[in-house]
């Protein structure tokens, strides 16, 4: 239904004020850049892998219709209306709902402690790169230089790398153990990339941002080639897209496609709010979550097809020198000549000696080599980036210009989501007035930048990558869930349906269809709560574990698995708590002052009925 362009009912008098994108190009990159981050690369297609394959794209997409773009949608447009940041949306609102806007606050720095800190793990892998060989393709000799340390020896080259070499992991979370330097100097480069692109706000990241969100997109289709034409890539995407669809009866798959949706699209921290806040006040909102949210879906399969592509061809190497070992074996054993046995022979040579020869052959202890279970070894998360995918690049020709170009790519991924994040923090500081007219913008932006690094510190200790699990696990999930719930149910039932619909239309020249009002009324209110109650169900059953990386335990290269001491399970539940806090602390707050403020009205009123009485 069409409307006409009228009045801003708004009047909103601090547009001309407020900065604005040079072009429209610069807010849809920044929007994608937030959205599109780490979690595309490593979460999303070990879910898809995990959860049947191409059945699980009949739950995502779901999720993406119902949830994903109608909450992006309302986002940012009530951003785009109010132009103002999480904290003055939710104000103006309603003054009771302010919690929200500072619970988002703390959520956004919460999450940019941890998320810069992965960045400058990722800045010291790519600073490694640049050197060959890779200095985890090998172990490092011992003290006495006779042999290679055990640790190395008795797990792998690449997570010795990864856990001794680069975190010096300590065996238990009690123990912090020292700062890591190198981990030190990378983590505060990190946050000096961020500030000198987020210095000046939208008009310093909107120049950073063509790069950021665009050069992903290149290396991602350079690896798209070249991990097509490896040996094996074809069955690690038919292993990837083959559709279990018996997986879809098991509540737990629908539930990590709603989330993921939810996490990737990264809803209700803030960062979309502000960013829309800075549009012209008639853009075509709905046009723009539509487009943006499907890009960062399309981004994730892509970047799925380009993962196990390249994890396939990991897979066949694995198998093939599984296959070669046992070759060798039976090779040595039963006197055969070098070569005689190809791998296309194995299978036939070794059920001809098991008929003949069966004792023999048990007591070699073979290995057993099968596609499949290499193929099952997928990871997620800081595993397939720092371990697995670090191990594939190995194997492949010219190594270090693909590990460079990894890991520059996983580097530009994460920044244009720190971008979002940021002004997650910064645009609701300005906007409340935090600081003085006469100070500089700038002076905010260094301040905020340099009290993230300090109190990001802690993820470089020897227990760092422990404490950065615990943010990862506790903070973000139920607190985002948590605002979005809030979001819709503020948005339409206390601003008002009609009222956020005309709005719309008075910014696009349209109203929302029936498929905008039924979700936003019922069906993603519903969702958001079903997904809250069940993730806290959830959270309720599971242990408050780790796995430590410990070379003493018995079953290593295995991680240990461990309890949380009592004290870091209240951390745990502060973390959980903390963000979500703010929305009874705030509205009671406000009611306590206007109760006040009618208590002082009444006895004023009863002062003034006293002196008129007296007078009379």
């Amino acid at each position: 239904m069409a409307c006409a362009p009228g009045p801003d009912p708004l009047g909103d008098s601090s547009g001309d004020e407020r900065p604005k994108w040079d072009n429209k190009l610069q807010y849809v990159l920044s929007c994608v850049g937030f959205a599109v981050g780490l979690g595309n690369i490593w979460r999303f297609p070990y879910l898809c892998q995990s959860h049947g394959g191409g059945a699980f794209l009949i739950p995502y997409f779901i999720a993406l219709a119902f949830e994903g773009i109608p909450l992006f949608h309302m986002e940012l447009a009530i951003g785009q209306r109010l132009r103002q940041g999480s904290v003055g949306v939710w104000m103006t609102i309603s003054p009771y709902l302010g919690g929200v806007g500072l619970g988002s606050l703390t959520l956004s720095f919460l999450i940019s402690l941890y998320y810069n800190t992965v960045l400058s793990w990722v800045l010291w892998y790519l600073l490694n790169s640049f050197q060959q060989p890779l200095p985890w393709g090998s172990c490092p000799l011992d003290v006495n230089q006779t042999g290679f340390v055990k640790e190395c020896e008795d797990s792998s080259t690449v997570s010795y790398f990864w856990y001794r070499q680069t975190l010096n992991i300590a065996a238990d979370i009690n123990y912090s153990g020292s700062i890591q330097w190198w981990l030190l100097v990378c983590l505060a480069a990190c946050w000096a990339i961020v500030y000198l692109c987020v210095i000046r706000g939208i008009e310093s990241t909107g120049k950073a941002i063509y790069f950021t969100a665009l050069f992903p997109y290149l290396v991602l289709t350079i690896f798209l080639v070249r991990g097509l034409t490896l040996p094996g890539a074809a069955e690690g995407l038919t292993f990837l897209f083959t559709p279990n669809m018996q997986t879809l009866q098991s509540p737990r798959v629908w539930l990590d496609a709603a989330t993921q949706i939810f996490f990737s699209l990264s809803l209700a921290s803030g960062g979309h709010i502000a960013f829309a806040s800075y549009n012209p006040s008639r853009n075509d909102c709905e046009k723009d979550a539509v487009i943006i949210a499907l890009v960062n879906s399309m981004t994730s399969l892509y970047a799925s097809i380009v993962v196990f592509s390249v994890l396939g061809f990991k897979a066949a190497n694995d198998y093939w020198r599984c296959l070669d070992r046992n070759i060798l074996s039976l090779t040595n054993k039963f006197d055969f000549p070098d070569q005689s046995i190809s791998r296309d022979d194995y299978a036939a040579v070794l059920t001809h000696l098991n008929a003949t020869q069966t004792e023999t052959v048990a007591g070699l202890r073979l290995e057993s080599c099968r596609l499949q279970d290499f193929l099952d070894k997928s990871a997620s998360g800081t595993g397939l980036a720092f371990i697995v995918f670090t191990e594939a690049i190995l194997h492949m020709p010219g190594a270090p210009v693909w590990a460079v170009l990894f890991f520059i790519t996983l580097f530009t991924l994460g920044l244009s989501s720190m971008f979002g994040n940021m002004e997650g923090i910064i645009t609701p500081l300005l906007d409340m007035g935090v600081l003085p007219r006469w100070a500089p913008k700038e002076a905010m932006t260094g301040a905020v930048c340099l009290v993230c690094f300090l109190s990001s510190t802690c993820f470089t200790l020897q227990s760092g990558n422990y404490w950065l699990e615990i943010f990862d696990n506790y903070t973000a999930s139920l607190n985002l869930i948590t605002f979005a719930f809030m979001e819709v149910v503020s948005v339409i039932y206390v601003y008002g349906m009609e009222k956020f619909c005309d709005d719309i239309a008075w910014m696009t020249g349209r109203r929302p269809g029936f498929y905008w009002r039924a979700t936003w009324k019922v069906v993603s209110p519903l969702l958001l709560l079903t997904i809250l109650m069940v993730y806290m169900v959830n959270m309720t059953r599971t242990t408050m574990s780790y796995r430590a990386w410990d070379p003493q335990y018995k079953q290593f290269p295995l991680r240990q698995e461990k309890s949380y001491p009592g004290w870091v399970q209240a951390v745990c539940v502060l973390l959980c708590l903390l963000p979500a806090l703010w929305v009874p602390v705030v509205a009671l707050a406000r009611w306590f002052a206007r109760r006040r403020r009618k208590q002082e009205s009444v006895q004023q009123d009863t002062r003034l009925k006293l002196q008129d009485s007296i007078a009379c």
